[in-house]
């Protein structure tokens, strides 16, 4: 049976609340969308408390519940006193059978909302949170207190295990999902590459080799690690065009710093800095190449899962969830986090590659993303992790 195919577990009758600080753009909120989806295809009914965001239509259109509040204020009285409060409310008024909190603040409010109620709690350990002093380690330690927890990937279930001392059995990988019907090639019309490549004011098709890094700007990210590889091949006469994917979210100063670096590397005219994008799928499809060239560990790596389910070869930082999502020489490279020099030899090794070697790598990524990260396998086993929760406590 395909991935795409298997059958979820019943939860007919029952109500699960998600709770998340707010609807907007990133892998925790498209995995909340993806398993309310699920819910309700299994015969429950979703609820969501959060903030909102632009991703509410969305929840809304699926036949979830969406509860406005103000889940994403770190202030204690509202976190601990008056979120908790609502939350508890919210459980008896819409008879929720379980909770799944998916970031810290929330899972403070969720946990002690779900203790007071008696009702099943789960979390979902989305990153790797910094931890420099006892009380910040503390601040971190809810995201391991649910009666079952989520890990999405190995290299997370391993850091859970290590900083909180959680027993194995009480942690469970699920890695988040690919949509693979919408991260198919044969499924994207040249339409639609020709509409998005008019809006970001670039050639559909570039005359150099282009790469592609979908990350919101921030430092952590590597964007200028990626610049600056692309400098060192420059000087090399090997010239390359870049597109950095994602918002800013009010980091100008650091926008201005990445189109200094490219100025200064005389690199204009060839990263181009094009902001948010609600077309990922043809997003891919411009470029040669995906890059992850994170400088911390990724928890898990969606967009080189994605990128790779398009066919893209990708090149990511050798630390991280990335060792599981990227098989080295096989789908793509791993290169050393934060080393410039070492990211433009990887790329220089991947461009060394015959155009049908290079496609040969990008057909087994897609078939790997397939067999292993599909949005079905993550609905599906983490509905299986509710129903078992379920029937051991409610």
């Amino acid at each position: 049976m395909s991935p795409t195919d298997l059958p979820l577990p019943d939860l007919t009758n029952r109500t699960i609340l998600q709770v998340v600080p707010e609807m907007a753009t990133g892998g925790v909120e498209r995995t909340t969308l993806e398993v309310a989806a699920a819910i309700i295809e299994a015969g429950g009914r979703a609820l969501v408390f959060s903030a909102g965001g632009r991703l509410v239509p969305e929840l809304d259109a699926l036949g979830a519940k969406h509860i406005l509040g103000p889940a994403d204020s770190k202030n204690p009285w509202t976190v601990f006193v008056a979120n908790a409060q609502r939350l508890q409310n919210l459980i008896a008024c819409e008879n929720v059978d379980l909770v799944h909190a998916r970031s810290r603040a929330p899972a403070w409010s969720a946990l002690r909302a779900a203790r007071n109620t008696r009702t099943p709690f789960v979390t979902t350990y989305h990153g790797i949170y910094n931890s420099g002093s006892s009380l910040k380690r503390w601040y971190n330690s809810v995201m391991a207190r649910g009666d079952l927890v989520i890990a999405n990937s190995g290299f997370t279930r391993d850091h859970v295990i290590g900083e909180h001392g959680l027993s194995p059995d009480k942690i469970e990988v699920i890695y988040r999902g690919v949509d693979v019907a919408a991260f198919d090639p044969a499924n994207v019309s040249e339409e639609r590459v020709q509409a998005l490549a008019e809006r970001w004011q670039v050639p559909a098709k570039a005359a150099v080799p282009r790469l592609i890094l979908p990350a919101r700007l921030t430092g952590w990210k590597g964007q200028k690690v990626l610049i600056a590889a692309m400098g060192h091949l420059k000087q090399k006469g090997v010239v390359l065009d870049c597109l950095l994917v994602g918002d800013a979210q009010g980091r100008d100063g650091y926008r201005q710093e990445l189109l200094d670096a490219a100025t200064a590397l005389g690199l204009e005219g060839h990263v181009h800095l094009v902001g948010h994008c609600n077309d990922m799928p043809a997003a891919f499809l411009l470029a040669d190449c995906s890059v992850t060239p994170s400088i911390e560990p990724e928890a898990f790596g969606r967009t080189a899962a994605e990128a790779q389910a398009m066919g893209l070869p990708v090149i990511a930082s050798d630390l991280g969830g990335a060792r599981e999502t990227v098989e080295h020489g096989v789908t793509g490279f791993l290169s050393p986090a934060g080393d410039a020099m070492a990211l433009a030899d990887q790329l220089s090794r991947l461009l060394a590659l015959s155009p049908a070697d290079r496609a040969a790598m990008g057909v087994r990524g897609a078939a790997r993303v397939r067999a292993l990260f599909t949005t079905r396998a993550l609905q599906t086993a983490t509905l299986a992790l509710y129903r078992r929760l379920l029937g051991t406590m409610k």
